[in-house]
């Protein structure tokens, strides 16, 4: 990733909003999980064995949801969890909670609960069974409070415990109410205009692709990698640290990936026809948020397919953020993926996660080394011997290492040295549009002039 389009030693919002949701709803699972049992226990003690075996099944649905997130299937998982505590509270109210003249039906309030998850849910990612599920648990939070209903066949908790448990109950079920009213003010407080002019921009194609030539040991141009602008109506081209990180924060970066994602194969679909850019390779940064997709695997294939493209010439760029978290069904995505000839290059490599068992189990072909140390790789000794050690590390992993940012002769002639594989940077091109840098392509096929280089004072040079 050529440009920063987040903070270099860290993961982007985005990437770490993901993290915090997935976080958030293992954390939730778990505890449902442990109070289920305690509550299991609590009743096997007692005899009660309708009662626990209840509990028991409320805890092997809380088990079954954590393990789906864990597998990286979160949406499936809150859909399961969401349809299944429903009708799991609906049942035990009027099974095993009847209201008497002194202690009051409490198990209901957990259907607000649930219908403010289905919510938040909804306004994370718009579906229209989530507010089916939202309004589900309205009726019957309705219902459940309006009347004394209960089986015919019920087996009411005794008052002596429920005299206690309306307590804990109300005391959980108004946490978790509070907890998602700060969900839901944190949504309705992101930056709405920026929002909705980013959604518009993309159906108004004012988004851009520019692209920054990758050139090998001999310094011919073997690729590009594909970098995003914003061409505003009215304030002119925007570059991407104006936007991207808003967009972040938004949650639209798997909207603004997609798009970068299908403009890339429709462009290497043009350059299919064109002898000397159809060896090109073209590669795309992909967010956490968006390779967390469900179907994100499945949107790529089509995409590559829709336009009929080559797929090993398309590389996808990670960052280590996507790896923390579910490193199994990553690896799975990444395969099938790969298995018709996808690429994926590992960027920023050392800024974040770094581990060499990320790296041993990785289905990665290339490392981006991160422009802040080819940048202090002159600098220092200390700074040279660990870009040293980052190229040997993945030249015997049998990565292909590119390094990136560089902007002098001194840091291309150092990583040559080093053997480093492929550079990129401002030495040997500025990210320029796609006319542009065809034009380019062909000159220096042609024997033309190979510079693109930026004026002396272009002050966006290390943002691009």
């Amino acid at each position: 990733m050529a440009e920063p389009l987040s903070a270099p030693s860290t993961a982007s919002p985005a990437d770490r909003q993901s993290l915090r949701l997935i976080f958030a709803y293992e954390t939730a699972a778990i505890l449902i999980l442990a109070v289920s049992l305690f509550w299991t226990a609590f009743f096997a003690s007692r005899q009660q064995w309708p009662i626990a075996a209840a509990d028991l099944l409320l805890a092997g649905l809380a088990a079954a949801s954590w393990a789906m997130i864990r597998a990286g299937s979160l949406n499936s998982a809150l859909i399961v969890s969401e349809v299944t505590l429903m009708i799991f509270t609906v049942c035990y109210a009027l099974m095993f909670d009847e209201p008497s003249a002194d202690i009051p039906r409490i198990t209901h309030l957990y259907l607000l609960v649930i219908a403010m998850l289905g919510y938040i849910n909804h306004l994370r990612r718009r579906s229209a069974f989530q507010l089916l599920v939202t309004a589900a648990c309205l009726v019957g939070f309705i219902v459940l409070s309006s009347t004394t209903y209960a089986f015919p066949f019920a087996r009411t908790i005794p008052d002596d415990i429920r005299a206690g448990g309306i307590w804990v109950n109300s005391i959980l079920a108004t946490a978790m109410l509070c907890g998602g009213i700060y969900a839901i003010q944190k949504e309705f407080t992101r930056p709405k205009g920026l929002m909705l002019d980013l959604s518009n921009a993309v159906r108004n194609r004012e988004l851009r692709l520019h692209f920054q030539p990758q050139v090998d040991r001999t310094g011919q141009i073997i690729g590009a990698e594909a970098l995003m602008r914003w061409q505003h109506p009215d304030r002119g081209l925007i570059p991407p640290n104006d936007f991207i990180p808003a967009a972040e924060a938004a949650g639209l970066m798997p909207l603004l990936g997609g798009w970068a994602l299908a403009e890339a194969c429709r462009t290497l679909s043009q350059w299919q026809d064109d002898p000397a850019l159809a060896r090109l390779t073209l590669a795309v940064n992909v967010s956490a948020s968006q390779f967390q997709l469900e179907d994100f695997e499945r949107t790529v294939l089509g995409t590559v397919r829709r336009h009929r493209i080559d797929p090993a010439r398309l590389k996808l760029e990670l960052t280590e953020s996507v790896i923390v978290h579910a490193l199994a069904p990553t690896v799975a995505k990444m395969n099938a993926l790969r298995a018709i000839g996808i690429t994926f290059a590992l960027d920023d490599f050392g800024t974040g996660y770094s581990s060499l068992s990320y790296l041993r189990r990785l289905p990665v072909d290339q490392l981006k080394i991160d422009r802040s140390f080819v940048q202090e790789s002159l600098e220092s000794d200390r700074g040279g011997a660990l870009v040293r050690s980052i190229v040997h590390l993945g030249i015997d992993l049998g990565f292909v290492v590119l390094a990136e940012g560089i902007e002098t002769s001194a840091q291309h002639a150092f990583l040559l040295e080093c053997g480093c594989h492929e550079f990129q940077g401002y030495h040997f091109g500025r990210p320029v549009d796609a006319a542009a840098f065809a034009d380019h392509v062909r000159q220096a096929a042609a024997g033309g002039s190979p510079a693109l280089l930026p004026a002396a004072n272009d002050r966006t040079r290390r943002s691009a």
